[in-house]
């Protein structure tokens, strides 16, 4: 799963804490996507270095805030507009990309669907035509079968996206919304500023990503 992006996309509802983000990416992936919570707050920290996320403040009991810049609200946009993470299966990418899409306020969930789509219809027209063998290649009757095979399986995933696809869209235009605004429940657990000693020996909050 492309943790980076899919945490950058909760942020363009606005700013929010660790925690607040890694319970979200769980509720906005329909359950399907927990990640251990040491990983969300790595990953946070790697944003904010690589200056796709600066800090917001903090909250009134002292959880550091995380905001988008302006680059990260591009990746942010540029992911739920179809580009995928480097390394990230393709069909986790969909399947992540529209459910957090659908969840959030002002994000337009059937052009995510639709240029999904698209591009699965493209992988299922690529997968068909690598299945098409020519025999009078001279290679050999197993490895013929092999490639067959491998574009049989990528072309089955292809039409079971494109399926899943079809069935979320559906959902979509029944006027069902999925979007909700990011809860205001406090959680159980949070990492709060640790704390440094200024010049003059004061403990002062340092800032944690």
């Amino acid at each position: 799963m492309a943790v980076r992006e899919a945490l950058l996309a909760l942020l363009l509802t606005g700013p929010a804490y660790g925690f607040q983000l890694h319970s979200a990416l769980a509720t906005r992936t329909g359950g399907r996507r927990r990640v251990n919570v040491g990983q969300s707050y790595a990953t946070l920290e790697r944003a904010s270095k690589a200056g796709l996320t600066e800090s917001a403040g903090t909250t009134a009991d002292g959880l550091p805030l995380h905001r988008l810049t302006a680059a990260g609200t591009a990746v942010a946009r540029g992911w739920l507009e179809g580009t995928d993470a480097p390394g990230a299966d393709p069909w986790d990418e969909t399947i992540d990309r529209v459910l957090i899409g659908a969840s959030l306020p002002d994000v337009d969930d059937r052009a995510i669907i639709t240029g999904e789509r698209a591009r699965w219809a493209d992988r299922l027209a690529s997968a068909e035509a690598d299945g098409d063998v020519d025999e009078a290649t001279g290679t050999t009757v197993a490895a013929t079968e092999l490639v067959r095979l491998a574009g049989a399986a990528d072309a089955a995933r292809a039409r079971a996206a494109i399926d899943w696809l079809d069935t979320t869209a559906r959902v979509s235009a029944s006027g069902r919304t999925l979007a909700f605004a990011p809860t205001a429940e406090r959680p159980r657990r949070g990492r709060r500023p640790a704390m440094t000693s200024d010049a003059a020996g004061e403990a002062q909050p340092s800032a944690i990503a």
